[in-house]
């Protein structure tokens, strides 16, 4: 009869290494205004699933797109003068 124990260590001696590291927490943190904008663009979407849209749902959808792609311009910006060398842009 082997006992449950055995096998919840077995199960959980790895925890610690399941934890998000700092460099992956960063990226989220650098990331995290692209993941707020996706997510006010998927609100607006939400809306409109059940009734057809309204001038203001369509105005809705519009702003929410261009702030979206606005997170992504501004991220790739960061990302890309933060790799090239010698601060050139």
């Amino acid at each position: 009869m082997s006992h449950i124990v055995t096998v919840q260590d077995a199960v959980t001696a790895f925890a610690d290494f399941m934890e998000p590291t700092d460099a992956e927490l960063d990226a989220i943190e650098l990331e995290m205004p692209v993941i707020l904008a996706d997510v006010d663009l998927l609100d607006a979407y939400i809306v409109t699933l059940d009734r057809t849209p309204t001038e203001l749902d369509a105005r809705r959808i519009r702003r929410a797109r261009r702030r979206a792609l606005a997170a992504r311009v501004a991220l790739l910006n960061r990302t890309t003068a933060a790799s090239l060398p010698g601060g050139a842009a």
